[in-house]
């Protein structure tokens, strides 16, 4: 690995395709490592199979995203504690610094109650990992808007001690990412590199089709001592074919790639 931020591939990014693609296209594309999404495929739950599939393409695993999703809310348990510490392990055997989760849903009363007291004490247990909060976003649905996380979608008003700042959230929920990069401070160890046109919904597009600073984002790093990982989380789900979703993956690493080596004074 090179002194240069890295540049993963979320295996989110691949779908409909499975998780041992990610692997695959971020071998043949250049990737520094992958983004494993926790979800229903059993190979993203497996620490043997995902060791193995790391060392067949020589492509580390470098970030582990627990089951924080809707769709995920039954993976390994339906309680959020035990999906919180059962991607904590996997990250820890698969040497993976950073575990990416969600604020929780307001449904969820007693996580919440006691989120910020209870990742403190896993992040305890496992002393080498970022447990990195996400920024989320309001849900617009006929007309009406309403959040359904506790205590918000910006987890900068709780304050955690490490972030994932996620570009596509941030079009999604109307907010400047250089501001909340701003707020996140030494806190933010990881990005999720997608964009958005502020539509109102969560796009996750390719970085420069949408109208967020994408690029000023990612040349801020530098200026702002940052050491931990960006990893590219697009939708590629209509893409027409592998030859199409290729493209679009190798175009989102060149486009990190580009902007992260031009970095940009913090003060410029």
């Amino acid at each position: 690995m090179t002194s240069r931020v890295p540049v993963l591939l979320s295996s989110s990014s691949v779908f409909p395709e499975r998780t041992a693609a990610a692997f695959q296209l971020a071998a043949a594309l250049g990737y520094d490592g992958v983004e494993v999404m926790v979800w229903t495929d059993a190979v993203s739950q497996d620490a043997g199979a995902l060791r193995g599939l790391a060392k067949h393409y020589g492509v580390p695993v470098l970030s582990v995203h627990a089951p924080c999703l809707l769709v995920t809310q039954r993976v390994w348990s339906p309680d959020p504690w035990e999906r919180l510490r059962r991607a904590a392990e996997l990250a820890d055997t698969l040497e993976a610094p950073t575990v990416v989760v969600h604020p929780p849903f307001t449904w969820q009363r007693d996580y919440a109650r006691n989120f910020a007291d209870g990742l403190r004490t896993v992040a305890d247990r496992f002393t080498g990992l970022h447990f990195a909060v996400e920024n989320m976003y309001p849900v617009r649905m006929a007309g009406r808007q309403f959040v359904p996380y506790v205590p918000g979608w910006d987890p900068t008003e709780v304050g955690y001690p490490a972030y994932t700042l996620d570009l596509s959230h941030c079009a999604a929920s109307h907010s400047d990412p250089l501001a909340m990069a701003d707020r996140m401070g030494t806190g933010l160890a990881h990005v999720h590199l997608g964009d958005g046109t502020g539509e109102g919904r969560d796009e996750h597009l390719v970085p420069g089709r949408g109208t967020q600073p994408c690029a000023e984002l990612l040349r801020s790093l530098a200026g702002r001592g940052f050491t931990g990982s960006v990893a590219v989380e697009v939708t590629t789900r209509g893409a027409k074919s592998r030859a199409v979703r290729e493209s679009d993956l190798r175009e989102s690493l060149a486009f990190a790639r580009a902007h992260l080596t031009a970095p940009t004074p913090l003060n410029a």
